[in-house]
Order: structure tokens, then sequence, then C-alpha cells
């Protein structure tokens, strides 16, 4: 059992929540998403690692402070499944296209909403991911992934997005941590 297993586990535990089958973790340090996937008791290798934005205010748990919040998510919501890349949204509904990497639309091709799961840290009052908005989703300006360079959210490349989306369902778990 890896290391990163025994954490998840644990955490789940202390949780009550079980494990999924598949899980991403998103590491600030290194600007990288990994999808790994559960088989047993055993955790396979990362999958796939992507590069991805973090936010450029730092993390943090609080509202409005635009910090990417820390710990243990899940996906709560799918929005966007079907529209084309490019498809710019604003309050999760689609106002129009950008062409790929070449627009300041904040928002775009695809969002899942996450969902803190950890009371009183990223779950409920001032710190509560999924009342914060904060979403793994398209950017307008793919020349910002890697770096941090969002308002709080977790950005993908269109092309590393739309699989993801596809393959994760609701419920998936999400580790976001400072590596």
């Amino acid at each position: 059992m890896t290391q990163l297993h025994r954490q998840l586990a644990l955490l789940c535990r202390q949780h009550g929540i079980p494990p999924t089958r598949n899980f991403l973790t998103v590491s600030i340090a290194t600007q990288t998403l990994r999808h790994h996937t559960f088989s047993g008791k055993q955790t396979a290798p990362s999958l796939r690692t992507y590069r991805c934005s973090t936010s450029r205010f730092g993390i943090g748990q609080t509202v409005g402070s635009n910090c990417t919040p820390l710990g243990l998510h899940r996906i709560a919501q799918k929005i966007g499944g079907g529209w084309p890349i490019g498809t710019a949204f604003k309050g999760r509904r689609p106002i129009g296209f950008t062409w790929k990497g070449q627009s300041q639309a904040t928002i775009t091709t695809r969002i899942l909403w996450l969902e803190g799961l950890e009371a009183g840290f990223n779950r409920g009052e001032n710190v509560d991911s999924f009342s914060r908005y904060i979403y793994i989703h398209g950017t307008g300006d793919e020349t910002t992934i890697g770096r941090p360079a969002s308002h709080g959210c977790i950005h993908l490349a269109a092309d590393d997005l739309i699989p993801l989306y596809d393959l994760l369902p609701i419920g998936t778990l999400i580790w976001i941590g400072r590596d």
C-alpha cells in the first residue's frame, strides 16, 4: 500500500466516505493534477499527470480569499457535457464561444464543481468549497497552465479536461495538497 493510498484511506475512514475507484490529486507545489485508480487494496501508479494552474493568490480556505482550498473534495456536479471546446460559461451557463487558447474567458469547456468533505476545513461556515464555487475547469488562456494563475479554481487544458470529464463520475474524490 502506497503512502498516498494510506493517507486517502485514513481520510475516508475519518469522514465515513468510501474510496472511489478513480481519484485525483492536485499538487500546488508542482502545479500538476494526477489521475489514479484504486484496485482492491492497491493504488495503481498515476495513470496520467496533467499540468494545471491553481490560485495566483496561494492556498487558503476562506470565502472571498480567491485562494485554492486544500484537503479532501469530491466532484459534486458536472457541467458542460456535450458543448464544444471553447464554450464560455458564466454562472455555470453557456454564454458563447472562444477560440481555444485565445481568449480571456475565465471558465471554459467543462466544469467539475467541487464539494469539500472536511467539516470546518473546506466544508461549512466560511470555508465551504462548494459555496465558494471551486471548480476544475478550462480556461480561455491556456498559456497560463503550469503556473499559479486562477482565482481559486484548478485550470486544465481543454484536451486534458474533456477526457477526464467524460471518464469521472460525480462523487470522484480529489485530494488537493501542498506537495
